[in-house]
């Protein structure tokens, strides 16, 4: 079959599109056949050695699959050839076959685009895992999301919505704040005078849940900008700047700052993981929450999806299909 592989890490422009062995399925796991491949800002850190994980070479990349499900071992009890399905691992999916534990698996609702079910895995539930386990998120709170145009930025804008809170949305362009209006946004701001613009849109009390994926000066000012017991979320740093936090803005002002590692929680916490899936899907269905699939990509031209995912380039999910 073939696959995007990594024989080492490096730029992104040295992925490979090449045979790659057939995936066999192990007693308690499935083979899929894709349908699609979804993009995540972490495949790109992965491939360059940049991310928390580093794997050994040669792999390849990738960690969502949805598709169908075209061999089962002989101890998988849940799932038949034939469904239609998505799956999350670390790794494997930028690929036409990937083989994933029975456990990582869920099946699709009639009528569910795959497209949209990868982008329910990682992107919604790190906004997901974030907002409800990490930022204990409630009805009437005020909610700041940074990054509201990317796919987690969204996903946090709905899921936040769903939750009963209400959402300030920031992204770099008008294009990219109206795309959080359609999202449900209540206000879309700018990065320009972030720190100004929240003391104004909350009264001076701050907001009480911050989600930042973009880290750098941002993050300096949503330290200044949160409320007494407020609950600010590093989900990552987009920016390419690791911030500092004066630690003395958290005594004096009360809040709490909380990471956000989503791929440590669905391994360490499994079950809680699966009922967060379910909360997710059944929203979908229920029309609370809609991914925005920006556009599809053939998987050899992965490498240049990428490079537009890194660049903070995108507006929604962005799709592979084999």
């Amino acid at each position: 079959m073939k696959a995007i592989i990594a024989r080492d890490y490096g730029p992104l422009e040295n992925l490979e599109y090449a045979d790659w062995p057939e995936p066999q399925a192990g007693a308690r796991d499935v083979v899929i056949e894709a349908e699609a491949i979804g993009v995540n800002f972490p495949d790109g850190l992965l491939v360059q050695g940049l991310y928390q994980m580093k794997p050994q070479v040669p792999f390849v990349p990738g960690m969502e699959m949805a598709g169908r499900v075209v061999a089962v071992g002989d101890e998988v009890k849940t799932l038949e050839v034939g469904d239609r399905v998505a799956a999350m691992g670390s790794l494997g999916a930028y690929a036409e076959k990937m083989s994933a534990s029975e456990n990582t698996v869920m099946k699709l609702p009639d009528g569910m685009p795959a497209a949209d079910a990868c982008a329910l895995m990682c992107g919604y539930g790190t906004s997901h895992y974030a907002l409800k386990q990490r930022g204990q998120l409630k009805a009437g709170e005020t909610l700041c999301v940074l990054g509201a145009s990317g796919l987690t930025g969204l996903a946090a804008v709905q899921i936040g919505k769903a939750m009963g809170a209400r959402v300030i949305a920031v992204a770099s362009s008008d294009e990219k704040r109206q795309h959080a209006r359609d999202a449900g946004a209540d206000e879309a701001i700018g990065y320009e005078n972030l720190r100004d613009d929240l003391k104004s849109l909350t009264g001076g009390k701050g907001v009480d849940v911050a989600f930042d994926p973009v880290g750098g000066d941002s993050f300096d000012a949503l330290a200044r900008s949160m409320s007494w017991g407020g609950r600010l979320l590093v989900i990552g740093f987009a920016s390419g700047t690791i911030p500092k936090l004066p630690v003395n803005l958290t005594l004096v002002k009360g809040f709490a700052v909380v990471g956000v590692f989503w791929g440590a929680f669905t391994a360490k916490e499994p079950a809680v993981y699966a009922d967060n899936m379910r909360e997710l899907i059944g929203w979908y269905v229920a029309g609370n929450v809609k991914p925005l699939i920006e556009s599809k990509h053939k998987l050899s031209d992965a490498a240049d999806v990428l490079k537009r995912v890194l660049g903070r380039g995108a507006m929604g999910k962005l799709i592979l299909e084999p």
